[in-house]
């Protein structure tokens, strides 16, 4: 075996020591699943670097800086790779490294269909099963919802719109449509995270989410059935028109 030469004298050093992150995940459980929970966080972040447009469609994943950034080893990335390329975000080419998946609208726009009648399904199941506590709690974070519309707070809307939508499917009670649901869903919020609204849908949208929840309060199924897929497919349009129009500078 070569002795290291000074040069290489770090490379070992790198691959002895474990990165920061990783060894804020085995100090949490003392080493008990220690290599599941930076599974996850390195999946949790690079997924939201990815929906987020951190990460652009069509760029390069390179290892070496997304490591540094991340603070985890090589070996964590590549699994976490493995799994968004399962979920679509990211192309892996054999012998090329990966890529973050473009984005293509026509593609988007069938999946924004199918999402509608998941929704319409959703809409008629969840007056049937959920309780008036988890009515509750909807009602709870629409008011949450205003709050950050009427504040100019897109980031924050976003992320709760999400949740509000993932919690009425979650309190139909029926694991297969939730699991569904929430595959189409990345792609979605992926999408929608690429196009600015325009203040005139962002307020359209706020109407929309009112009727919804009176819907629910009021537990009508065919009139919430409908109120979420007319909302998905004006999203839909929205997201389509704005991905195809031409960039302004």
């Amino acid at each position: 075996m070569a002795v290291p030469t000074s040069r290489s004298r770090k490379a070992p050093t790198l691959r002895s020591r474990p990165k920061r992150s990783e060894r804020a995940a085995r100090s949490r459980d003392g080493g008990r699943g220690s290599r599941e929970s930076l599974h996850h966080l390195v999946i949790d972040r690079l997924r939201a670097m990815i929906v987020d447009g951190a990460l652009r469609p069509g760029a390069r994943l390179r290892e070496v800086q997304l490591s540094r950034a991340l603070g985890v080893s090589r070996t964590p990335l590549r699994e976490a790779f493995k799994i968004l390329a399962s979920e679509g975000l990211i192309a892996l080419r054999p012998h090329r490294g990966g890529i973050v998946a473009p984005i293509d609208p026509n593609e988007i726009a069938d999946v924004f269909e199918v999402m509608g009648e998941l929704e319409h399904l959703a809409g008629r199941l969840l007056c049937e099963r959920i309780s008036n506590a988890e009515i509750a709690v909807l009602a709870q974070q629409h008011d949450r919802l205003i709050e950050f519309h009427r504040d100019g707070n897109r980031a924050e809307y976003f992320a709760l719109n999400q949740e509000i939508h993932d919690r009425i499917v979650a309190f139909t009670r029926n694991a297969a449509l939730l699991a569904i649901y929430r595959g189409f869903a990345g792609k979605i919020r992926r999408a929608r995270a690429q196009a600015n609204y325009d203040g005139a849908r962002w307020a359209e949208s706020v109407r929309e989410h009112a009727a919804i929840m009176r819907a629910i309060k009021g537990r009508q199924a065919a009139t919430l059935a409908t109120r979420l897929r007319d909302h998905n497919a004006a999203t839909g349009r929205a997201v389509i028109r704005l991905m195809k129009a031409p960039p302004t500078d």
